[in-house]
């Protein structure tokens, strides 16, 4: 969410701001307008009800020296009336200013790309040789069907499209990556374990902003104020929720390992095979809380964070620059890092890395104090993907796929298998 008070001493800014994410700036004046009436309709209700006290002042004085005090309190009758009705017209319009403030996306930093869409992302970085094949490379779902590690066919039976289920070495290799990534992060990296709940209510999703804007996204629990999270960032994001820590506390480094439920709206057609858009998934996701002036230095911290753990797998990868045609509501400045599927000919998105300055944590009412007694500021937030765990395995079994339809385990993640160096037929 952003400064309503900041809105009102530069509206320009924010609206040539705001632009660069296509963004008409009759929205800033729509919002400007509605916090004037509230704020008109506030100081009404202030003076009525300091008139209130005055007249019941008099009322009582009257009564005590015997004087009439009718007209007073016919007076203050009608003045309680008024109160009442601006009472309510106050609150209706401090929603409204609300609403229209969570509708607002995230202004972009200075340092981001002007762009139209995702064709316009600047490659900032490859890393890791391509591999090449003596044989026509196969895409990542014929690999784990031929080795029999992944069956999708009878998640569809079970649950439905989008799902599957891991077995055997492949369930193996699903955890071994997720042990590997959290000890990864929390030895060489500083991050604190957690194991969150897969479950959040509508006042965490507010805060992260997932909610109101991306509803439809998600799924919720009939019947209940519950959403199945969409990402650990929810949980982790929110454990301060609503409290002020002291300087010192900061940074807060979590890497939290959680599934991951998405409702994949509008994605129809879109890869209907394999690991990529799944409904549900696992991540290893990390969550940066730091002090406003270091976030830009710990979003480039973030993201090496993540990529130190493809570079320990041995699986290429680039990172792209997100331009404003392709940044998310909530960013206000993010990198993608995305590995190489030979089967595809392309980078995928394995990791995202975003820096949304104090934009979640004005909702979540997250806050900090430099002094004992100083003045609460917000704090950053930063999440980034320490990374996606399906995904990564469909990057393991592409690229270290044999001609034999065996595949190898990558050097790192060997002692995870219990010693296990390759996966084959049987």
């Amino acid at each position: 969410m952003l400064d309503i008070r900041a809105i009102r001493q530069q509206p320009d800014v924010f609206k040539a701001k705001l632009k660069r994410k296509k963004v008409d700036p009759a929205e800033i004046d729509r919002l400007l307008e509605a916090d004037a009436k509230w704020r008109d309709a506030l100081t009404e209700v202030e003076r009525l009800k300091a008139l209130r006290n005055q007249t019941s002042e008099a009322i009582a004085r009257k009564k005590r020296q015997g004087e009439d005090a009718s007209e007073d309190i016919a007076r203050m009758r009608e003045v309680s009336d008024r109160i009442q009705a601006l009472d309510e017209e106050v609150r209706v319009l401090e929603r409204e200013v609300r609403d229209l403030l969570l509708a607002l996306p995230n202004v972009p930093h200075d340092s981001v790309p002007d762009g139209e869409s995702e064709d316009d992302n600047p490659v900032i970085k490859t890393w890791g040789e391509i591999p090449q094949f003596s044989f026509e490379p196969k895409p990542h779902w014929e690999i784990a069907e031929a080795l029999d590690i992944v069956d999708s066919e009878r998640a569809v039976k079970i649950t439905g499209s989008r799902f599957v289920l891991y077995k055997g070495l492949g369930a193996r290799l699903e955890r071994a990556l997720a042990n590997f990534m959290l000890d990864f992060h929390v030895e060489r990296h500083g991050y604190t374990e957690m194991f969150p709940a897969f479950i959040a209510n509508e006042e965490s999703l507010i805060g992260t902003g997932n909610l109101p804007k991306f509803g439809d996204e998600m799924f919720k629990i009939e019947g209940l104020p519950y959403y199945l999270i969409p990402t650990a960032e929810v949980p982790l994001t929110n454990y301060y929720r609503d409290e002020i820590l002291s300087a010192d506390q900061l940074p807060v480094k979590f890497a939290g390992y959680s599934a991951c439920f998405r409702s994949e709206a509008g994605s129809a057609g879109k890869d209907t095979r394999g690991l990529i858009r799944l409904h549900q998934f696992q991540k290893v996701e990390l969550v940066n809380l730091c002090l406003p002036e270091q976030s830009y230095e710990v979003l480039e911290q973030l993201t090496r964070e993540a990529e130190a753990v493809l570079e320990a797998l041995e699986l290429p990868y680039r990172r792209i620059e997100i331009c404003t045609g392709d940044l998310g509501a909530k960013d206000a400045k993010k990198y993608d890092i995305e590995v190489w599927l030979p089967a595809q000919n392309r980078y995928r998105e394995i990791s995202s890395c975003t820096n949304f300055e104090d934009y979640q944590a004005r909702r979540a009412n997250l806050r900090f104090r430099r002094e004992e007694r100083g003045k609460p500021e917000f704090v950053h937030t930063l999440n980034g993907s320490g990374l996606a765990i399906g995904r990564t395995v469909a990057a393991i079994l592409e690229n270290y796929q044999q001609e034999d339809g065996s595949v190898v385990i990558p050097r790192a993640l060997v002692p995870y298998m219990g010693g296990i160096e390759r996966i084959a037929k049987g």
